[in-house]
């Protein structure tokens, strides 16, 4: 009776093909039961790949290997892509992903005869109750009710394999993240079979496979893969079809199948800026949710003050648990210059890139992160913010954001995550004064459910800060400079500087008052030298308000400008990412909108910035600090002696007390002359 079916249903299958040259023998158009399948898979990465113009999606897979085709373009093409670091896959493979496999079903030839007309189609027959079906949206009235039977006391139901491909499809297109799930689940807790993990080629293999229907998730993969494939059913055997390497469709059985399933690619975003801290410098307006409210990768500021950093991310998608981001991590360096105020880092998810749509807020205290500081054996100060399992939950699995029936992201997939905290500006030598600039970096690590596999993004931004190197001289080379006092205005932000004494003549600026009677006096030391170290560019007035005995004051106060402009050296640090994807890569920048998860990237690319001074108007060149140039103005003031003024108790004097004298008795003798009474005789 077995070969009396084979026969007729290769007999269907012959006359209904259209092209007598393609039919099979019957060996080929009938399924041998005896036989094993064996299934070979591919994966690449044909987001990178169609941007690059290697590939695009017209490609119809058969189930016929395809060496010529996609194995030679995308295995053995010289990558574009920075995903192919230290050689680690040929071509777009993508290394590092697992398959799991589940046979689900059997595989049936069923027959039957009804008004003397024979009906015979294969079948997939699933145990009553199986949850798959229920996963897909498969009910019990949805089966081939005639082929019910039981096998071994277990009621088997049967299903036409459109049933089975409509139901996962219309799924997966309405509730996508909740049914890869629930397949992914259901594969690895059922007892699935994992398949090794990609090599550097991109292929795995499943070898002896039992005929039946397969159900194949994916159940890790690497951190560039932003979305899984789609979980999928393969018949062993399947039916040849046409597509781009087959034109034999619908002749013959295929046992040994070629797999190309699809995967997209894509990375976070990060960017760090700051800004100044107090909006009173007219550098920003001190909004604390505006993320464009000053801040920029370069910037500048006076010792003493807080600087606000913040760092923008934004979250590669999440479309089911084998795309759960494991690790997503940032470790933030400042240069020694700089302190952390602890405390005081907040994260912040927002559903846009402007964060102006805030989904949550958590501190350190909710326990979703944990913060640690520890120094750099170069002196440095090192922050590193880690998510906890419960945060790693949220991130994942929140339904804050994708809600409803036609849910295809999870958590907080592609949003924005901005990550804020302050920093000072030391009043000491470990600021780098001058256009070295006190670089700040940031690296972000992440992963995905494939631990063994991580990747990198950098960035970082540059505080400047500059000095004033004074020489006082006095004219006749014998005055006191310890007697010589400066203080300091800054026009720019209409506030006098403060400042500590480190020693003498050299002071760190310290802070900002209003009040003159408050500012910092500076004094130079007995060489006459003077440094004020800790100035931002700005422009300036510096008043000598004290100079030694018998010396004049500056007529006029100094007016001192303290200019910066873009150089052309562009910051390095891009080039340091030697793990990860460098995501200023212009190609980022030059796709359609939404055509690329996460795409286009923002070009990240800034100039370091270079400074230059004016001396009453005058342009003075700076002076170096140490190896960082254009650090200090320089300039040399010098009082003069005053006019003499006559002294008493000299040689000379002697005439002005005779002169007074004499006048005195010349008053008094007109006076005696005036008054005296003439005498007159008595008979007159």
């Amino acid at each position: 009776m077995k070969k009396i079916l084979s026969l007729l249903l290769a007999l269907v299958m012959v006359c209904s093909l259209s092209i007598p040259a393609f039919a099979a023998p019957v060996d080929e158009a009938t399924i041998d039961m005896t036989r094993t399948g064996n299934i070979d898979l591919w994966k690449y990465d044909l987001t990178n790949a169609e941007k690059d113009g290697l590939w695009d999606s017209s490609y119809v897979s058969t189930g016929v290997r395809d060496v010529n085709g996609v194995e030679n373009v995308l295995g053995d093409a010289e990558r574009l892509s920075p995903l192919n670091e230290n050689g680690t896959a040929y071509g777009y493979a993508l290394k590092g992903v697992e398959f799991t496999y589940l046979r689900v079903a059997d595989i049936r030839t069923y027959t039957e005869s009804e008004d003397g007309v024979e009906h015979i189609e294969v079948l997939y027959g699933f145990a009553k109750g199986n949850t798959l079906l229920s996963a897909i949206g498969v009910t019990v009235d949805d089966r081939y009710s005639k082929a019910d039977q039981t096998v071994d006391g277990v009621q088997y139901y049967y299903y036409q394999s459109d049933v089975l491909i409509d139901a996962l499809k219309a799924s997966l297109e309405n509730n996508a993240t909740v049914v890869k799930n629930a397949l992914e689940n259901y594969a690895v807790t059922g007892g699935g079979t994992k398949m090794p993990e990609t090599d550097a080629y991109g292929h795995t293999e499943a070898k002896d496979l039992p005929l039946g229907l397969y159900l194949f998730v994916e159940t890790k993969v690497p951190e560039m893969v932003t979305e899984t494939s789609a979980p999928f059913l393969v018949s062993v055997p399947i039916t040849s079809v046409n597509g781009t390497n087959a034109r034999d469709g619908g002749t013959r059985w295929i046992y040994d199948i070629a797999l190309y399933p699809k995967n997209l690619t894509g990375i976070p975003t990060l960017e760090k800026t700051l800004r100044e801290t107090k909006a009173d410098t007219g550098k920003n307006s001190g909004s604390t949710s505006d993320i464009n409210d000053g801040f920029a990768h370069t910037g500048t500021a006076s010792d003493g003050d807080v600087i606000d950093y913040q760092i923008i991310s934004t979250l590669p998608s999440i479309t089911s648990a084998a795309s759960y981001l494991t690790t997503y991590s940032f470790v933030d360096t400042l240069s020694a210059g700089l302190s952390y105020n602890k405390n005081d880092v907040i994260l912040e998810f927002f559903r846009d890139a402007d964060c102006t749509n805030k989904v949550a807020t958590w501190k350190e205290e909710d326990g979703k992160f944990r913060v640690t500081y520890n120094p750099a054996a170069n002196g440095d100060n090192v922050m590193s913010i880690e998510m906890t399992d419960s945060g790693l939950r949220e991130i994942n699995t929140s339904r804050s954001v994708y809600t409803g029936s036609q849910m295809v992201n999870s958590g907080y997939s592609d949003c924005t995550l901005r990550i804020t905290y302050t920093a000072t500006m030391n009043a000491d030598d470990n600021v780098i004064y001058g256009d070295d600039g006190n670089d700040n970096a940031v690296v972000l690590t992440w992963k995905r459910s494939n631990t063994s596999y991580y990747d990198t993004l950098v960035d970082d931004c540059h505080v400047y800060s500059y000095g004033i190197d004074l020489t006082k001289r006095f004219s006749d080379g014998k005055g006191d400079f310890t007697k010589v006092e400066f203080i300091l205005h800054n026009d720019t932000d209409n506030y006098f500087v403060q400042a500590r004494m480190e020693s003498a003549g050299l002071y760190y600026v310290t802070g900002h008052t209003d009040k003159e009677a408050d500012a910092a006096h500076f004094i130079p030391d007995t060489n006459g030298k003077l440094q004020i170290k800790g100035l931002e560019d700005d422009d300036y007035t510096m008043t000598e308000v004290r100079t030694d005995n018998a010396y004049t004051l500056l007529k006029n106060s100094i007016k001192i400008v303290i200019s910066q402009e873009e150089s052309d050296t562009l910051c390095g640090i891009y080039g340091t990412d030697v793990l990860g994807l460098l995501q200023n890569d212009p190609r980022y920048a030059n796709v359609e909108p939404g055509q690329y998860h996460n795409m286009p990237q923002k070009h990240l690319q800034h100039k370091l910035l270079t400074a230059s001074s004016t001396v009453d108007k005058n342009d003075v060149n700076m002076k170096p600090d140490e190896s960082s140039v254009n650090a200090f103005v320089p300039f040399t003031v010098i009082n003069t002696r005053g006019f003499d003024l006559p002294q008493t108790g000299g040689m000379g004097n002697w005439m002005f007390p005779v002169i007074g004298m004499s006048a005195f008795a010349l008053c008094m003798f007109a006076i005696f002359a005036l008054c005296r009474k003439k005498k007159v005789p008595a008979n007159k």
